[in-house]
């Protein structure tokens, strides 16, 4: 039976983006001023396991980093279809780089045990570095391969798949364990039923601390955070309006004009 291990993150809802503050002294996201969702890149990393999980013998493990209120993310993997969610929440991580989130998760996974495949998301939508899969890879000394399209073929202990480079992909062939971080491309995540719902109350959530990681708490969060910002602030999205008026001739002649003015042809 394979143990696959699915990274989840849960980011602030990109529907409310305009809401969210910085952190003039940590120079980071204010995160609970806004209502948290499950990362959408994540979403295609679930459903590839739940995918494995129907078609072959798999165990599917939840595991995300962030506050309290991040349980209802692993709630919600555990409503889809998920065996087993964990939660890595302590006042330490707060403030994490990628480095820090992937050495977290890391230690998570080791604590874990044993696992096949881990899945991730490619990119995070309040980040998008797409550093933390592969670090996590670095961390747990095993292959991974990034932007997976397509699994061609599996196990048992060799895994082919397409993976996206730019006007084309490539063919990669890999040994499990390993990790492979997903593009949207892959699948169609499928939605929440009321049935998984009322499944998933009996399923619980593990929350382990940085205590019950064994890790020192200046190794992780924003004291083991090796990334150093120096400044952020928000942009402002607003743009100028102007309404042109007159017949339709008339309007069409002035915005020709107006683009020849700007550059534009």
């Amino acid at each position: 039976m394979y143990h696959i291990v699915v990274c989840i993150k849960a980011v602030p809802d990109p529907k409310q983006a305009d809401q969210i503050r910085i952190d003039p002294v940590s120079k980071t996201l204010k995160r609970s001023e806004v209502p948290l969702v499950l990362n959408p890149l994540d979403k295609h990393a679930m459903e590839a396991a739940l995918q494995f999980k129907e078609t072959s013998e798999a165990f599917v493990t939840v595991i995300s980093m962030g506050p309290p209120e991040a349980d209802n993310t692993v709630k919600e993997c555990l409503a889809l279809g998920a065996d087993q969610g964990i939660l890595l929440s302590d006042k330490a991580f707060a403030g994490s780089d990628t480095y820090a989130t992937a050495f977290t998760l890391a230690r998570g996974i080791e604590k874990i045990g044993r696992y096949d495949l881990i899945f991730c998301g490619m990119a995070s939508s309040d980040g998008g570095t797409e550093w933390v899969g592969p670090q996590i890879a670095t961390f747990l000394g095993i292959p991974v391969v990034t932007m997976v399209k397509e699994f061609t073929e599996t196990g048992p202990d060799i895994w082919k798949v397409k993976a996206s480079i730019e006007n084309g992909y490539r063919l990669m062939q890999v040994k499990i364990p390993a990790i492979f971080t997903m593009t949207r491309t892959l699948n169609s995540p499928r939605v929440l039923s009321f049935s998984g719902i009322i499944k998933a109350r009996k399923k619980q959530i593990l929350c382990w601390s940085a205590s019950d990681l064994g890790v020192a708490e200046d190794m992780v969060g924003l004291s083991g955070s090796p990334t150093a910002v120096s400044a952020m602030k928000t942009r402002s999205n607003r743009r100028q309006v102007e309404i042109i008026n007159g017949t339709s001739e008339d309007k069409a002649e002035i915005l020709v004009q107006k683009l020849a003015d700007a550059g534009m042809i």
